[in-house]
């Protein structure tokens, strides 16, 4: 059996920098045509100047013949200038800014601590520009249940801020419960959408801890209960534009995942679209598949589909326990467990 689809686009990526950047970029470039590119690196992309070297640096690093488009972002601050808002639609290459609350993730301690306070000028001139806010929905307060700081990000903060500013394009990336499904529903539809993980579709909470402690399911936001996991699904498979997919592919080297304080993030941009095909098979919604991959992304960003097609084969095959690279491993989701769906340019490799 065999899909033909149009060339999908991963609406949330980080590609690192140095070796790991070598390392990860060709997995994305092969199965993906655009990829929105988190700044989050040490230090954070928070201009335009920074935005436009660091894809700079990722087109050295694609083979010559790839047709791979990196779209970047910058990094929202609490000093961020409404200046380098137009200055970002101006380049050509900046596609979104990206909201960390401070401390909520990798590399977000440079992120916002008050937004409505430090940042609506910011948002306001995002309005102007027609810059979309990719929103990490979480609230950092150390008194709030890690499973519980989606829904209050979106009832302290995201709700509100949809409220006051209705012309705002807001991206609620890799959403983890019913709360953030029922909230994107609630919108208008074009002004706000989220993206959707492969791990947040096939796994729940009790992957963190089958078997003993399993660090390569560790990721921000966390996996949740298998009743949110079952609403994301019956969302991305039920047809609606508002949702698309953003892996949130995360690479971190084996030693930083498995230590005594483990990194948060799941590499998955190997795997990704064979577990995106999986869930949808057995939603028995292949017929939604293409929409969700490839349409609805683009759509919402007003940027032209994908002309180019890519087949995936149901054809099993076995995952790597690992990738090595310059540093060291890196180790992604589902090592060494057999998947259902290959896409048809990593086919020969798995014959």
């Amino acid at each position: 059996m065999e899909l033909h689809l149009t060339q999908p686009d991963d609406w949330h990526l980080h590609l690192r920098e140095g070796d790991l950047l070598e390392a990860v970029l060709p997995y994305s470039a092969q199965n993906f045509g655009r990829a929105i590119v988190m700044p989050n690196l040490k230090p954070p992309i928070t201009t335009t100047a920074m935005a436009v070297a660091y894809r700079e640096t990722i087109l050295k690093a694609l083979s010559p013949d790839s047709s791979f488009n990196p779209l970047m972002t910058l990094y929202l601050t609490d000093n961020t200038s409404p200046n380098e808002i137009k200055l970002a639609r101006l380049s050509g290459v900046v596609f979104g800014v990206k909201l960390y609350p401070a401390g909520a993730t990798t590399n977000s301690q440079d992120g916002v601590t008050d937004i409505f306070g430090k940042c609506f000028p910011v948002l306001e001139q995002m309005v102007e520009q027609n810059m979309p806010l990719l929103v990490h929905g979480e609230v950092t307060d150390p008194s709030v249940d890690m499973f519980n700081r989606e829904k209050v990000f979106i009832e302290t903060i995201l709700g509100p801020l949809v409220q006051m500013l209705p012309e705002l394009r807001v991206v609620m990336e890799h959403i983890t419960t019913t709360d953030a499904v029922n909230f994107i529903n609630s919108c208008r539809e074009g002004y706000v959408a989220a993206t959707v993980t492969p791990q947040h579709l096939a796994l729940n909470r009790n992957a963190l801890f089958q078997g003993g402690l399993q660090p390569h399911n560790y990721c921000l936001p966390v996996l949740k209960r298998e009743a949110h996991r079952q609403s994301i699904v019956s969302a991305v498979t039920s047809g609606s534009k508002r949702f698309f997919p953003g892996t949130d592919s995360a690479p971190h080297e084996r030693n930083r995942k498995e230590c005594s304080c483990g990194c948060a993030g799941i590499y998955n941009a190997p795997v990704a679209l064979s577990i995106y095909a999986e869930v949808f098979e057995k939603a028995e919604a292949l017929d939604k598949l293409e929409a969700f991959l490839c349409f609805n992304g683009p759509d919402f960003y007003g940027l032209p589909r994908n002309s180019s097609k890519i087949v995936l084969k149901r054809c099993p095959w076995i995952v790597p326990q690992s990738y090595p690279y310059a540093s060291g491993e890196i180790v992604p989701m589902f090592a060494g467990q057999i998947l259902e769906w290959l896409p048809s340019n990593l086919y020969k490799e798995h014959l």
